[in-house]
């Protein structure tokens, strides 16, 4: 039943791509392609999402269109690049915060919350950092729209996950980034994914840390280190253009996981209050960068090399194609020349 669905879902799909085009085609849908580029990007480009949510909220289409390419994107790349449905997800994320409520409309209708749902089903095997993205967003998409009957469905949805005693992420409301961010500086902070257990309550606001919470934040930099040494090895070992899909899709989900660690200390050295323990951070945070350098350089070199593979080949199969054909005139002219004789 359910592989049924998922047929008719994908000739809904391919139907509405004949008559609407390439969902990527559109202005919009070009930013969001470019903004969820995993071999592109180390990082988040924050500056071109905020230009997705100025399209949207200056369009009459922008809305749908960028519906269509959030959709796409995570129908093409589920189970297949976990870091470009994160990108995804982190797109949706700050739209559903920077947008007006012509977009929240589109966002939380069941048919699309569920899509998300779709993330969790485990034959997609999504990494814990991605399962936790989902969840968290309908659960603050929840908290924030209960109250508006316009945008029942993920409200909806949300309750049946919770009648399906399905776990969400522990937040704390207090360090939440509030829904519509008034300035393009404030981006939201996600959660850490469970590798590290940093308490919410560390986060966006100032504090003095006791003999204890200093000890247990140690104990957390030292998993975020041990994930930081197991990127550097597979960046020292893996070469560029001969590495196997499962080391390159290995390395791109650790970066995900590594990256969403990264923020989570960005914001403690904005709010701890204690120069041994900033100093630590901002070690850590310095290794993160150098990383972060280094695996984009990885990524850049090997679409490079990909590319002049697949051109080394070309000319080769042109140059035999053309070796030949000198081989045959030239035997034609040997013939030629014999019978002459």
């Amino acid at each position: 039943m359910e592989s049924a669905k998922e047929a008719a879902a994908s000739v809904t799909e391919r139907v509405s791509d004949f008559f609407q085009g390439n969902p990527f085609a559109t202005p919009v849908g070009r930013k969001i392609e470019m903004a969820t580029d995993a071999t592109v990007l180390a990082t988040e480009n924050w500056g071109l999402n905020m230009e997705i949510c100025d399209f949207i909220n200056n369009t009459a289409e922008g809305g749908r269109d960028a519906m269509r390419a959030i959709r796409k994107r995570l129908h093409s790349q589920m189970s297949k690049n976990n870091a470009v449905v994160n990108y995804t997800l982190t797109v949706l994320e700050t739209c559903v915060k920077n947008c007006d409520t012509r977009f929240h409309e589109l966002v939380c209708q069941k048919d699309f919350i569920n899509e998300l749902v779709k993330l969790l089903d485990p034959k997609f095997d999504a990494p814990q950092v991605i399962q936790e993205h989902v969840l968290g967003l309908i659960q603050s998409w929840n908290d924030v729209f209960k109250n508006d009957p316009r945008l029942q469905g993920v409200c909806q949805i949300y309750n049946e996950l919770k009648a399906k005693n399905v776990q969400f992420p522990v937040v704390d409301p207090g360090s939440m980034a509030p829904i519509l961010t008034p300035e393009r500086t404030v981006f939201p902070i996600r959660g850490i994914p469970a590798t590290t257990s940093v308490q919410e309550d560390t986060i966006g606001q100032e504090m003095l840390p006791t003999p204890e919470q200093q000890e247990k934040l140690r104990k957390e930099l030292d998993v975020v280190n041990g994930n930081l040494k197991v990127m550097r090895e597979m960046l020292f070992e893996m070469v560029s253009g001969k590495e196997t899909s499962d080391d390159v899709q290995l390395l791109e989900e650790l970066y995900v996981v590594v990256k969403q660690m990264h923020m989570r200390i960005q914001d403690l050295i904005r709010s701890v209050q204690n120069d041994e323990v900033i100093y630590e951070l901002l070690m850590v945070n310095d290794d993160c960068n150098n990383l972060f350098e280094k695996y984009n350089r990885y990524m850049i070199s090997r679409a490079y090399d990909t590319k002049e593979n697949t051109d080394s080949e070309s000319n080769l199969i042109e140059f035999d194609d053309q070796t030949l054909n000198q081989q045959f005139a030239a035997l034609k002219t040997s013939d030629a020349s014999n019978f002459a004789s």
